[in-house]
């Protein structure tokens, strides 16, 4: 399958869309963590090269390219926390957090690349969604490289309070360990209590306490 491209970025600039942001979640799938957002504006002149979608690349190639793209391109992150996910849904809590991350670019972008096939609510710039984005969008792609590496980063860093769930290594995904580390542990703060194992877990505790 080819690379993905500046094609989608050309025809807005030629729009007259000049500031094309590209933007990405992570963390939709995990039991723990907050689901994390980028949005980028790559320099057409200085896109790193190598880029594609964070999962097709290997940790140490996104680290370098994540160095790179703070460099020579517009960075701005965003998350929606466990919280939030549990007050209303992972899909809402993601779209929260991608208007946040655009939100938080020095200006506003003339056009957003989306990955994905909704648009987010409350998004007041003009925008296109893409599916399978990662994979077609160098901007989209650089987006989901510095999501990845920002949210694996902050997981590593939970894992640091509490290793039994072995966040440093599965990210908050529903690992062999981390559901070896519920049994015994039980939840933490950061486990999203809406999601249904989790939801399980402390519903049983209920039971067997009462």
């Amino acid at each position: 399958m080819s690379a993905p491209d500046f094609s989608f970025e050309t025809i807005a600039r030629e729009r007259g869309l000049l500031r094309v942001a590209g933007v990405d979640e992570v963390g939709r799938g995990p039991l723990a963590g907050p689901v994390v957002a980028a949005a980028v504006v790559l320099d057409p002149a200085r896109i790193p090269a190598g880029l594609n979608d964070s999962k097709k690349l290997t940790a140490k190639r996104r680290e370098a390219l994540f160095d790179q793209l703070m460099e020579v391109a517009e960075v701005s992150i965003a998350a929606a926390t466990v919280e939030e996910i549990d007050a209303h849904n992972i899909l809402r809590a993601s779209h929260m957090a991608m208007v946040r991350a655009i939100n938080g670019l020095r200006s506003a972008p003339d056009h957003v690349l989306i990955d994905g096939n909704m648009t987010p609510r409350g998004l007041t710039v003009s925008s296109e969604t893409i599916v399978k984005g990662d994979g077609r969008s160098v901007s989209i792609a650089a987006a989901s490289v510095v999501a990845k590496l920002w949210r694996d980063r902050h997981m590593v860093a939970l894992a640091q309070q509490y290793p039994c769930y072995g966040w440093d290594k599965n990210a908050g995904y529903p690992t062999a360990q981390h559901k070896l580390g519920l049994l015994e542990f039980g939840v933490s703060p950061h486990h999203r209590r809406s999601f249904k194992p989790i939801h399980n877990i402390l519903y049983q505790g209920k039971i067997v306490s009462d």
